[in-house]
């Protein structure tokens, strides 16, 4: 029986993966269909992956499948012919290639079994994914932005929307997908004439998310094919104006895929505009952030001169003296970003003084 699960640390297989030169392809592809085994889909499809080599994060749930993988170029072909293998619901699945890659997203491959292959919290089993609003094209997509009648819903999280989104897209105030889908039926409830379009990364979430507004009594729910991802990789082929402005944010160690040159967010500690997340390198922290080159040299990469002060320590102390003080993850999700938008207000109020 071969091995199904890694077992070489993580810091050994991230400098492998830093020292390949074999070019790569990151890929992301999700898939709703009924999978009555889940635990030996996910065993096989473990022992596939493994063989290529592939690199990546996949969930398994009786819903389907969701994975986010880095495939080398050499397998790339026998890959797509061996999804049709795994099960015949895969075959011709939309394959969502990276707009930026440097081959480097992934460095492990790591495969769970989950009640879902995105959480949403939905109970009710009569609630059926498959019933699915009206897939977009770019050219429609948009169409349908300079539609009045038309309301754009972003479903990813406040840090996702915060680097880049579509033109005047409703942001969902919520840190969770499984928040966001009751909150979004209470935000929409009295503009059910309207035109409904849900997008996220790369599908899944707005795909799910369209097919809940419909089981809460919306009749115009549209989705964006293949979410962002497919949305910019279609729109610059065709030569379409993009209509998502800023960086698609990715789960992977780029943390971020540019789709046009406009910079929306801002530094979350000095506040001018910059839109490179990281993780605090306080590990006992490693909050997600925003953070500019000068604040990046001032704090040694991390979010606070308390975590700077505490890099020397042990791990282990690192995360001791972070809970002692009392404060988590919360330092910059969405209740703050209050105060950070006051600091951005107070630095562009600044800068158009020095300008006139």
């Amino acid at each position: 029986m071969p091995v199904l699960h890694n077992r070489i640390s993580n810091l050994e297989l991230k400098a492998r993966m830093l020292a390949e030169t074999e070019p790569r392809t990151t890929v992301s592809f999700y898939r709703y269909f009924t999978i009555d085994d889940p635990q030996m889909f996910r065993n096989k499809l473990y022992i596939q992956f493994d063989q290529l080599n592939i690199f990546g994060r996949v969930y398994v749930a009786k819903e389907g499948v969701n994975a986010q993988i880095s495939v080398p170029k050499k397998h790339f072909s026998i890959f797509k012919d061996l999804l049709f293998t795994l099960d015949p619901d895969l075959d011709k699945v939309r394959l969502n290639i990276a707009l930026e890659d440097d081959g480097k997203s992934f460095w492990v491959l790591r495969i769970k079994v989950r009640k879902r292959i995105v959480a949403d919290g939905i109970d009710d089993d009569s609630f059926n994914p498959e019933n699915v609003g009206e897939y977009l094209q770019a050219e429609r997509v948009n169409q349908m932005v300079d539609d009045p009648d038309t309301l754009f819903v972003d479903m990813r999280n406040h840090y996702e929307y915060e680097v880049g989104h579509f033109k005047n897209a409703i942001e969902v105030p919520s840190d969770t997908f499984r928040e966001q889908l009751p909150m979004v039926v209470n935000i929409l409830q009295d503009r059910k004439e309207k035109n409904i379009v849900m997008y996220c990364t790369g599908g899944i979430r707005c795909e799910k998310a369209s097919a809940y507004m419909q089981y809460n009594g919306f009749k115009n729910v549209f989705h964006v094919d293949g979410g962002i991802i497919e949305y910019a990789r279609k729109a610059k082929e065709q030569g379409l104006p993009l209509k998502f402005i800023g960086k698609n944010f990715v789960f992977d160690e780029r943390m971020g895929e540019r789709v046009t040159d406009d910079v929306i967010a801002y530094c979350h500690q000095c506040g001018i505009p910059c839109d490179t997340h990281t993780n605090c390198k306080n590990e006992g922290c490693h909050v997600l952030f925003i953070q500019c080159p000068m604040c990046l040299a001032k704090f040694e990469g991390c979010c606070s001169e308390n975590c700077c002060a505490d890099l020397g320590m042990p791990h282990k102390e690192q995360r001791e003296r972070r809970i002692k003080r009392g404060i988590g993850n919360i330092l910059f999700n969405k209740a703050n970003r209050l105060l950070r938008s006051t600091i951005c207000l107070r630095v562009e109020e600044k800068t158009g003084r020095e300008n006139k």
